[in-house]
């Protein structure tokens, strides 16, 4: 049983690890947390996870593997991917320069004869955007995100195979003193359902913390649109670079 609790919670390690570092996905749930609350956010972390999911089964059945012969394919989705990017990052500057504005209407007086002003008629208003927008944005961008691409080609494929892996050996300086230490078993549906645990753990405490950040510090959301603006921007160029330099090496 304690063997087991191990397992998920290094499983649950795994999935924080994958999920917690900048980069454009953080920047598309940052962007949408702010922007209009906690269930986009949470909502675009649950597109990027499914993201995963499907990985997941491909890496199980063996495709995710073909990437590392197809160099071209590889290429052309990291293409793709910096044009999502791109995209994205217009959007991000439509919604910094949207939360800029102030919205007085509500303090204006109504014309004679004009209707009050519903609150319900705000063009911001996340009633009114698609369902599922973010899960949307984030989903398509997870598939054709090379770093996650990436992961499943190397450790998340390790992951699947059955084996051990000694955790803290493979700490820096003191890992020889700590050998045999903490043990885990790969393969597992323990180490499995903790990763995914561990990417919802971060999908849903995100957003919860940028929220309440927002809620504290005034202009929070134009700051943190902006700045995903400006990573997904930069992840764009550099995903359309490589992809590029793939077919016309510089």
């Amino acid at each position: 049983m304690l063997s087991v609790v191990v397992t998920l919670l290094v499983g649950s390690i795994f999935g924080l690890a994958l999920a917690a570092p900048p980069g454009p996905m953080n920047a598309i749930i940052a962007e949408e947390s702010v922007i209009h609350g906690w269930l986009a956010g949470f909502k675009a972390g649950l597109g990027a996870m499914s993201a995963d999911a499907i990985f997941f089964v491909l890496a199980a059945l063996g495709v995710v593997t073909f990437l590392q012969g197809s160099p071209t394919l590889h290429a052309v989705m990291m293409g793709v991917g910096g044009v999502l990017l791109l995209y994205f990052a217009y959007g991000a500057v439509q919604d910094a320069q949207s939360s800029f504005q102030p919205d007085d209407s509500s303090d204006r007086p109504n014309d004679p004869g004009e209707q009050p002003n519903d609150p319900t008629d705000q063009p911001n208003n996340p009633s009114e955007r698609p369902t599922g927008t973010g899960f949307t944005k984030a989903f398509v961008l997870a598939l054709t995100n090379p770093y996650q691409i990436l992961f499943w080609i190397t450790i998340g494929v390790k992951m699947l195979d059955p084996g051990t892996l000694d955790v803290l050996a493979e700490i820096p300086y003191v890992g020889a003193s700590l050998t045999g230490t903490l043990v885990v078993q790969t393969g597992s549906p323990s180490l499995v359902i903790g990763f995914f645990g561990g990417i919802l753990i971060w999908a849903s405490g995100f957003p919860a913390a940028l929220v309440g950040a927002e809620r504290r510090v005034n202009k929070l959301a134009p700051v943190v649109a902006g700045g995903s603006a400006l990573v997904l921007a930069g992840f764009g160029l550099m995903f359309l670079s490589r992809a590029v330099n793939t077919f016309v090496p510089f």
